[in-house]
């Protein structure tokens, strides 16, 4: 009998050695697997690499080193007996060896075909985590002119600059849920910073997996849950102009599910009057890896704002009394006053190691409330949508080509109401009274895009990449107001002809560190439907959607054992159908297409770790941007602007920056910023000055037990108290013998500190 029992207890044993332990390994913020990582035992006996999937399998428990060029190496003791999963986190020193998924095919950035820049949570953390636009504008070819927190645009290449207000031309994702609305416009600034591990900017139309955007795409990647800990986070913030910001932040992962929820509250004065500013935020990530196959993932995000609107000022005011708001707003006490939210559930599905399919639904909602001088807004939003993809490899001629196929269909309903503002009816001080209704519309908006991309490995060194994209956008407009001679009725449908758009691109590695790149695409940007609406109310059939060619040439890469990081681009945009606002009347514009732009620029973007040791570690950047863009072809009415420079852009950009962190816990940073003068007509005949900014912070980050750290910061922003336009408004018009009100002013010098206290459980 004890023989029996021994055998069976060896049968055991060797079936337990022999049976696979199943892991999967993953980047900490983006959830992009990570293929290729090295997994070295203990002992150095066993060594084994993640496949495509970032899968692995190991036959025995015990303490594996992970190890890749790009991210931090770690040391994981595998005690589990099923599926797990490893997350590793990358350097910012080493970018280009990162895993990006900018076009849903998971490569290193230094063999991608576009120019994409990477912002991560160190990037971000430069500055203060109020204001989005000063993590934008040190990215070359990114420009965010911000008039206060509530009011910005941001231009990509030149591309949005003749937006009047707010984003457009642009796409813009928070994760895989579109922040672009039926009308082609982007709202990210209301999202809380904090909430953000890392942005990817793929500048140009060459993104064809996220639908080809004229200007380019931004992809906002929220802070994952980490796996096995559990942490609070709270941090408290006050600074100039009444600024108080409060945050909490909590973490729970087990071995397999992570949660995350972030709340936030900031509160403003502003520099200027009639520019108090509130918001609230509550954002929530879970990640759930069911399996080996199965993942799920879910996001929902809510925003709560309340902000006053000081508008632009003449010259006049900007000179003498910047911190005054436009009269008819301060009369008014005009604001915007609106609740969004956004929720995704995504799930990864694998079929096999060459195959798997991402599949995510979404919804968001807005309802905003905006009375301005010459009415009041009331709107609703609501929309909803899918977005699936596969994603596979095989081989062609002994040669690894990997695809991504797939769909995303949006459609969202939008309700608009106007009505009369009496605010000049009622004594001073009371505010915008609400009066009789003036418009009454509903619109649904709906586009879907098909795309197709390859990454096809010609060589060892050689990369091809080939996409498209079919895009289809619709409209159908419901007036609901009374009709009448002064009120036609503007009901109708507006079908787009299918856009197709091609891209192509070669990728060369000259060595493991350096590498070229090149890619021709074309990209589009949709008429909106308040473009295509004429003061007769019937709708404007012969607009085409503005379309352009994207042709770019550049290198990046590491020299001096990798000390120094570097991306250079040259690129030409070529704009046809440029459409614009011709104004009809002083209330009534129409859009109509123009001409033509050439764009054409040069980026240049230096990162350098001048010093690293036990002690200290100092970096530095260097980015600059030479935006030369023309009106190639553009005549309005009788006024030909051909061969003038393009409105509402700096002719050059220059970020400085250096920071250092040292053993004990000092830390720093100071960054300066040129901005170049920009044209604000369309004649040339007014520039706006240029102007410097010089901003800093210092902070103290210590732990004070296992669990237990705190940071303490101060920033001060406009050190030395510069005078300058935040932001334009292009070609305004006065009326009534006043003075067009075309400058934003920005802020004066402003400080603000931060306490940050993070326990562990």
């Amino acid at each position: 009998m004890s023989k029996v029992l021994n055998i069976l207890t060896l049968f055991c044993f060797g079936f337990l050695s022999f049976s696979q332990i199943k892991g999967k390994i993953v980047d900490s913020q983006t959830g992009v697997a990570i293929t290729n990582v090295s997994i070295r035992s203990d002992d150095n006996k066993i060594q084994i690499f993640s496949d495509e999937l970032g899968g692995f399998e190991v036959k025995t428990k015990g303490v594996y080193t992970f190890k890749i060029l790009g991210y931090k190496t770690i040391i994981f003791d595998i005690n589990f007996d099923d599926f797990f999963i490893v997350q590793l986190t990358s350097k910012p020193s080493e970018l280009n060896e990162i895993i990006i998924n900018a076009n849903h095919i998971p490569t290193t950035l230094k063999k991608s075909v576009s120019t994409t820049n990477i912002i991560t949570k160190k990037n971000i953390e430069l500055g203060n985590d109020i204001n989005i636009s000063q993590v934008l504008n040190r990215i070359p070819g990114v420009f965010m002119q911000s008039g206060v927190l509530n009011t910005n645009r941001l231009t990509i290449r030149g591309i949005g600059s003749r937006n009047l207000f707010g984003t457009s031309k642009i796409r813009a994702y928070f994760k895989d849920i579109p922040l672009t609305n039926g009308s082609g416009e982007t709202n990210i600034e209301d999202f809380e910073l904090n909430t953000i591990s890392q942005i990817n900017i793929t500048k140009g139309a060459t993104s064809s997996a996220f639908g080809a955007g004229l200007g380019g795409t931004i992809q906002l990647t929220p802070i994952n849950g980490y796996l096995n800990q559990t942490n609070i986070n709270s941090e408290i913030t006050f600074g100039s102009f009444g600024l108080f910001k409060s945050t909490l932040n909590f973490n729970h992962g087990t071995s397999k599910n992570s949660f995350r929820g972030i709340y936030s509250n900031t509160n403003s004065d502003g520099f200027r009057d009639n520019n108090d500013y509130n918001r609230k935020t509550f954002t929530l990530t879970s990640d759930h890896f069911i399996n080996d196959k199965n993942e799920l993932t879910f996001l929902g995000s809510y925003i709560d704002l309340k902000a006053f609107i000081p508008s632009s000022v003449n010259q006049d005011t900007f000179d003498n009394n910047p911190q005054s708001a436009a009269f008819t707003w301060s009369q008014s006490q005009g604001f915007e006053d609106s609740q969004r939210g956004i929720f995704g559930l995504s799930w990864n599905h694998t079929y096999n190691s060459r195959l798997n399919q991402i599949t995510s639904v979404f919804n968001s909602f807005r309802n905003g409330y905006e009375p301005r001088p010459f009415n009041i807004l009331d709107e609703n939003t609501f929309a909803f949508g899918i977005r699936s993809r596969l994603l596979g490899d095989f081989q062609i001629f002994e040669k690894p080509l990997k695809y991504t196929i797939g769909g995303e269909y949006f459609k969202d309903n939008y309700q608009s109401q106007t009505f009369q503002n009496l605010y000049q009816d009622f004594p001073v001080g009371t505010g915008s009274v609400q009066g009789i209704e003036l418009s009454n519309f509903k619109q649904d908006r709906n586009y879907f895009n098909l795309f197709f991309e390859i990454n096809y490995e010609l060589s060892e060194k050689t990369t091809l990449v080939a996409g498209l994209n079919y895009n289809q956008t619709a409209y159908n407009l419901e007036d609901n107001f009374p009709v009448s001679i002064n009120n036609p009725d503007q009901s109708g449908q507006f079908d787009f002809n299918g856009i197709l758009s091609p891209k192509i691109g070669l990728s060369f590695l000259i060595s493991n560190d350096i590498s070229l790149y090149s890619s021709i695409s074309q990209g589009f940007s949709p008429v909106s439907l308040e473009e295509t609406l004429l003061p007769d109310g019937q709708i404007n059939t012969d607009l085409e959607p503005e379309t352009g060619w994207n042709y770019e040439v550049g290198t990046r890469g590491g020299i001096f054992d990798n000390k120094l990081q570097f991306n250079i681009a040259a690129y030409r945009l070529d704009v046809r159908n440029l459409l614009v606002a011709r104004r009809t009347s002083q209330e009534e514009f129409i859009g109509v297409n123009a001409g033509q732009t050439l764009h054409d620029g040069l980026e240049l973007s230096l990162n350098s770790t001048l010093i690293n040791n036990e002690i200290l570690s100092v970096n530095g950047f260097f980015n600059y941007s030479i935006n030369n863009y023309k009106f190639e072809d553009f005549i309005d009415g009788d006024n030909d602007f051909s061969g003038n420079d393009l409105t509402g852009v700096p002719s050059e950009i220059i970020n400085i920056g250096v920071d250092f962190t040292t053993k004990i816990g000092f830390y720093g940073n100071i960054n300066f910023q040129y901005v170049g003068s920009q044209p604000v007509t369309d004649n040339n005949s007014l520039y706006s000055n240029s102007y410097n900014l010089i901003n800093m912070k210092i902070g103290f980050k210590k732990s004070i037990s296992e669990k237990l750290t705190f940071n303490l910061f101060y920033g001060l922003d406009n050190i030395f108290d510069e005078k300058y336009a935040s932001q334009i408004l292009i070609n305004a018009t006065g009326f009534g013998g006043n003075q067009p009100r075309y400058f934003y002013p920005g802020n004066p010098v402003n400080y603000y500190t931060s306490l940050n206290i993070n326990y562990q459980f």
